[in-house]
This record gives C-alpha cells, structure tokens and sequence, in this order.
C-alpha cells in the first residue's frame, strides 16, 4: 500500500524489520473519529490488533488478533447500534508487480486475493488493519426497534403488496 489519500490509521512497517516481529496497533481518538466518518459509523470507541510478523524475502505475513467496539446506524431504524467485532486476521503483503502492460489481462488464483502489494521498502499495516475492520462490520445491522419499524412502513409483509406490481402491467418492454 502506498500513501493513500484518507488513510486515516497509518502504521509503516519496514520490510527488512518484519521477521519475528509483534506489532501492536491500537488507534488514538482522532483516528478512530475518522475511520468512523470514513466508514459511515456513529463512532468507535475502541480499535486494536495485535500481529506477528514473519518475512519470506520480500513478502510478509502477518497474523494475528483485532478487536473493536462501534456503534452503528440500524439498516431499518436508524438507531444507534453498538457492536464488538473480534477479528483473526491473515495478511499478506507482497511486491508490486509492475512487469506487465495496461492492457494486459492477468489471470489471478486464489490465494493471490489475499495478497496486498506494496511499493518500496514498507508497507502501511494500519490501514490493511482499517480496511479489516471495513470489512468485518455489518452493512445490514438491525437493532431491538427494527421489528416495530418494518411493521409501521409495512416492510414485514412483503408478500402483502409489491409495489412494482403495478409496473408489471403497464407493458414497458
């Protein structure tokens, strides 16, 4: 990873550092404010990972432990909605590849969607923390009050009427 405009939790790791190495992360108030905006949070309280750091040449592994307290808009209410995430994390960072063109198409396997490339001679392992927790966080959250709100928009019943139903016979093929 390079530096990424909005990288709010910016931790660079040396490669030639890596072997053997723990590395702990924990974001400060700031931080934790702007993931929060940047992720569309209400807030959160608290984010920490904890990993350890191995290195094969160029490419570093990291595994390891993250854990976070937010609180988040309700997909149907609305409402505030706090929520722990408890993580395990496996991380790959590799070299950037540049030895192909543009247009090029590049087959990928599998185990290549786990890889994060980098530039240089480090790596920003804050923001592959950030981007864990991006993707460890509920889109789709309801809370205690989400019932009584599908109730009153008349989301509990689908089968009651589909509004595009009317669509249906109006013929705009």
């Amino acid at each position: 990873m390079s530096d990424l405009p909005g990288s709010e939790l910016t931790r660079w790791i040396a490669v030639r550092q890596c072997d053997g190495r723990a590395a702990e992360i924990t974001a400060n108030e700031a931080e934790r404010a702007a993931l929060a905006e940047r992720f569309s949070l209400v807030s959160i309280g608290s984010l920490s990972a904890t990993l350890n750091l191995s290195r094969d040449g160029e490419k570093v592994a990291a595994s390891g432990h993250m854990q976070a307290a937010i609180v988040q808009s309700c997909a149907i209410s609305g409402n505030d909605l706090p929520a722990r995430i408890e993580e395990e994390l496996e991380l790959l960072f590799v070299p950037a590849r540049n030895d192909f063109r543009p247009d090029e198409e590049i087959e990928l396997e599998e185990s290549d969607l786990d890889e994060i490339a980098y530039e240089g001679d480090r790596f920003d392992l804050g923001e592959a923390v950030a981007q864990s927790l991006a993707l460890a966080i509920d889109p789709f959250a309801t809370g205690p009050e989400a019932d009584r709100v599908r109730e009153e928009v008349g989301l509990a019943e689908p089968e009651k009427e589909n509004p595009f139903a009317k669509l249906k016979g109006l013929g705009l093929n």
